[in-house]
């Protein structure tokens, strides 16, 4: 048997034991597709959003949550931070724009969106 031959056989043998060749194809086409996320710092100002009751908390989640909904899975609230006069949130989103148009879409404000680099922490000095 030649070599080509049995080079053919093993990288056929290969793909048979991952199931077909079909479905070995999908998988690396699949591959190449996933969702790259970075993190996003949205700086929001909402004078007095300190003072907000938990209830007009709720109703401003609601409202995020909706339009991320359907907005799909390229962009995900992680969390908030309030603040007296400023609300600062995480995101993870396949670009800026997106965070830009949910915050157009619930009209909330995106007075800076950042995003970040890296992440350190007291862990990061040891």
């Amino acid at each position: 048997m030649k070599l080509k031959s049995l080079w053919s056989l093993v990288v056929a043998g290969a793909l048979l034991s991952l199931g077909s060749v079909g479905a070995f194809a999908a998988d690396h086409a699949t591959a190449h597709k996933k969702r790259v996320m970075h993190t996003y710092v949205i700086e929001r100002t909402i004078p007095g959003a300190g003072d907000l009751s938990k209830a007009q908390l709720r109703d401003i989640s609601i409202k995020s949550n909706g339009v991320l909904k359907g907005m799909g899975p390229g962009i995900k609230w992680v969390d908030s931070f309030v603040t007296q006069d400023k609300v600062y949130c995480i995101y993870r989103a396949e670009n800026e724009d997106l965070v830009r148009e949910h915050a157009k879409l619930g009209g909330f404000p995106a007075d800076k969106v950042s995003e970040v680099k890296t992440m350190i922490s007291p862990a990061t000095a040891k």
